[in-house]
């Protein structure tokens, strides 16, 4: 059967670390037994009572039917007080939290409620690549702004304002930024709702990162007048240790959340209980969690940053998120062959920064997501 792909898929290209996870594989199967430091996937498991509160519901026998498209009250009643107790922020459990499948799925729903063909969307550069993606396949334009080393990764909206941003419907933040490790400021987010509600643009701040590293978590719709004009993307899986169970949420503006149910309730049939009572548990642990997991991701970025070292690569000691990010030395001409040739030569593979954008080109991105012994072992090889 010769049938022709969609004309939405004609500028997306498979996700980077899906090809590359495949050439891995490959190597592997090869002998080659190569140090993945690519992807943030927390290797470490959630908190003992998280695991147990799965286990418990799961095994009762009136928790396995669909549920609610808007989640289970529990669940938004523990996301409104996750937010009260460390955001700082009051939400209203009935209209302005929108539990998810993953955050990621989020930007899915945002850009299909609200892009039509010919819309725009302002996405930052180097930013995490699904948001040009998913613009490009609700057949949107997407509208790239640059982050710099020297604007401290924030965006230049003095910049932005030369722009015509007619058709410019939603633009993506992203702070704590991945892949820099920047975080904002109040005085940052209150710049981008001004923004916002002068140009009658919806702000996503894409925030699965505030705790990690970080004893300030903040949050833009901590703002006077956010909800106007933001919504915020939250989830389970960084700083929680959840990654595979896909919990995450859509918070803030009650108009915008209410619209993106008209297409999320047509794109699933709600998250299994079970693990929406898990990710209760998760969200009422205390800072003690916290502090704990932070500690060994210190550890981690101590081995981290000296093996950059050794690669000569330079870096911000004060990043925050699950990676550190680093400019390359002079001696490669981008990310992506100073990436090849130590995933070839020392069997260690390292994000290129370029796959984050052009900004990003000079760059690599390490993950915290190893051991402290396997991240010794990739020194070892790098010293080799």
């Amino acid at each position: 059967m010769n049938l022709k792909v969609a004309n939405r898929l004609e500028n997306v290209q498979e996700y980077y670390f899906s090809k590359k996870l495949q050439e891995i594989a490959l190597l592997n199967a090869q002998g080659k037994n190569i140090i993945n430091l690519g992807i943030g996937s927390p290797d470490m498991a959630p908190h003992p009572t998280v695991l147990n509160t799965l286990c418990h519901y799961a095994s009762q026998t009136n928790t396995h039917s669909y549920q609610s498209y808007k989640g289970i009250p529990e669940l938004r009643q523990a996301i409104a007080n996750w937010y009260q107790k460390f955001y700082h922020v009051a939400l209203d459990v009935h209209k302005e939290i929108l539990p998810l499948i993953g955050s990621k799925e989020g930007i899915m729903h945002l850009c299909m409620t609200y892009i039509n063909p010919g819309d725009a969307v302002l996405v930052p550069d180097p930013g995490y690549p699904t948001y040009s993606s998913v613009v490009q396949l609700a057949e949107g334009i997407c509208k790239y702004y640059s982050l710099t080393a020297e604007n401290h990764w924030e965006p230049d909206l003095e910049e932005l304002e030369k722009m015509d941003l007619h058709n410019v419907k939603i633009m993506f933040v992203n702070y704590p930024n991945m892949p820099t490790g920047a975080n904002a400021t109040l005085a940052l987010f209150e710049k981008l709702v001004a923004f916002g509600l002068k140009h009658q643009i919806l702000i996503v701040n894409d925030n699965p990162y505030s705790f990690i590293l970080n004893d300030n978590p903040l949050s833009i719709l901590q703002i006077k007048d956010a909800k106007e004009t933001a919504v915020e993307l939250n989830s389970l899986s960084k700083s929680l240790n959840m990654a595979g169970w896909r919990v995450g949420m859509l918070c803030g503006n009650a108009t915008v959340l209410d619209a993106v149910i008209r297409f999320k309730s047509n794109m699933d049939s709600g998250m299994f209980q079970p693990v929406q009572m898990a990710a209760v548990s998760a969200l009422e642990l205390n800072q003690q969690w916290y502090n704990e997991l932070n500690m060994v991701y210190q550890k981690r970025k101590m081995v981290v940053e000296n093996l950059l070292d050794q690669l000569g690569c330079t870096y911000d000691k004060k990043q925050q998120g699950l990676f550190v990010w680093a400019k390359i030395p002079e001696n490669y001409t981008d990310g992506y062959a100073m990436s090849d040739a130590i995933l070839y030569h020392k069997n260690v593979f390292i994000t290129p920064g370029g796959i984050f954008g052009k900004q990003g080109t000079k760059y690599i991105r390490i993950s915290l997501c190893q051991t402290e012994d396997v991240l010794n072992k990739a020194l070892s090889r790098i010293l080799a």
